[in-house]
């Protein structure tokens, strides 16, 4: 079945940096266009950015553009989200999705943006 497994989460000061992975299995991961997703405390789930299946096409939300940065590598079947510039507010649970609503997405890793 399919699965994703997210990492790279944790606290970091604003400003600062981080780099998401999601490790797939299950499904022909290069066949499939990725999205991250994310869910601040308290709010509803928030699409994030989305990739093609080559990689050559991408898009995001408009609160991250020029900071966020999504990227996969279909030979080891990984999605990655590198993120800059963190401010408070993308403190969030982050997943991947191979959905744009995040309907099927994995567990997600916390992402906390404080001083």
């Amino acid at each position: 079945q399919v699965q994703l497994v997210e990492s790279g989460g944790g606290l970091v000061q604003p400003g600062g940096s981080l780099k998401l992975s999601c490790a797939t299995s299950g499904f022909a991961f290069r066949n499939w266009r990725m999205h991250w997703v994310r869910q601040a405390p308290g709010k509803g789930l928030e699409w994030v950015s989305s990739i093609d299946i080559t990689g050559g096409v991408t898009s995001y939300t408009d609160s991250v553009k020029g900071r966020f940065t999504i990227s996969r590598d279909n030979v080891k079947n990984v999605l990655y989200l590198q993120m800059n510039s963190l401010k408070s507010e993308d403190t969030a649970v982050y997943s991947c999705a191979i959905d744009s609503r995040g309907d099927r997405r994995g567990q997600g890793t916390q992402v906390t943006v404080a001083s």
